[in-house]
């Protein structure tokens, strides 16, 4: 059994591996116990440092002594800080792997599930289908333009023809206006009566005259 083996308390070659989630909740607690372990060692420093001082002048020989037991807690707090970065790097790469095997899982049910979706499906029948349903649309359109033709209602005239014939009534009713007009000449007109017209009389002629120099000054006005 290797030394890994004995401390983690894993089996001989036989055994089964601890999974990823359990090796990293193994890191963690370790990481809090050297958490722990490291406030402790801060507390006894600071402790050995207050003692050195104390002794300083009264006691050379204790201050000396709270000054190497200050020495060798601060060793200790150095290789729990340089233990603490690995296993934090140890569990972040646990972490990473274990996301990917998480997701390399979901991929890999994923693929399964496509080609269960694909088992019935073959391109030559998916090619066939596909040019069946293009026909039938085509099919379709010719149907359509078909029944929007007319059909049944004669079949088509030429232009000319046509035009020809319209020249034709235009000149029929164009002749009989004129005959209309022509025998119009030998009846007699009235004739004008000799008598000259009555004179207005003096108040309605001098009212029409006003009325038209009003609106000659309401001319004048506007302009």
């Amino acid at each position: 059994m290797s030394v890994f083996g004995k401390l983690f308390g894993g089996g001989g070659k036989g055994g089964k591996g601890p999974s990823p989630q359990e090796a990293i909740q193994k890191l963690r607690e370790t990481e809090e116990m050297l958490t722990k372990k490291q406030e402790y060692l801060e507390q006894k420093i600071n402790a050995e440092l207050i003692t050195a001082k104390k002794n300083g002048t009264k006691n050379k020989r204790a201050a000396l002594q709270a000054l190497k037991r200050k020495k060798r807690y601060e060793k200790q707090l150095a290789q729990i800080d340089g233990t603490l970065s690995t296993i934090e790097f140890q569990r972040e790469a646990l972490e990473n792997a274990n996301t990917n095997t998480e997701v390399l899982k979901n991929m890999g049910f994923a693929a399964k599930a496509m080609k269960t979706a694909h088992e019935n499906m073959d391109i030559d029948k998916v090619d066939d289908l596909m040019q069946d349903i293009t026909e039938q649309q085509e099919l379709a359109q010719e149907i359509s333009d078909a029944i929007s033709r007319p059909v049944g209602f004669g079949e088509e005239c030429d232009e000319d023809e046509l035009l020809a014939e319209l020249e034709e009534l235009e000149q029929e009713e164009l002749d009989k206006n004129l005959l209309e007009i022509g025998g119009t000449e030998d009846v007699p007109l009235p004739s004008v009566p000799s008598n000259p017209l009555p004179k207005k009389p003096a108040a309605q002629k001098k009212r029409e005259e006003e009325d038209e120099d009003d609106m000659e000054e309401l001319k004048a006005w506007a302009m």
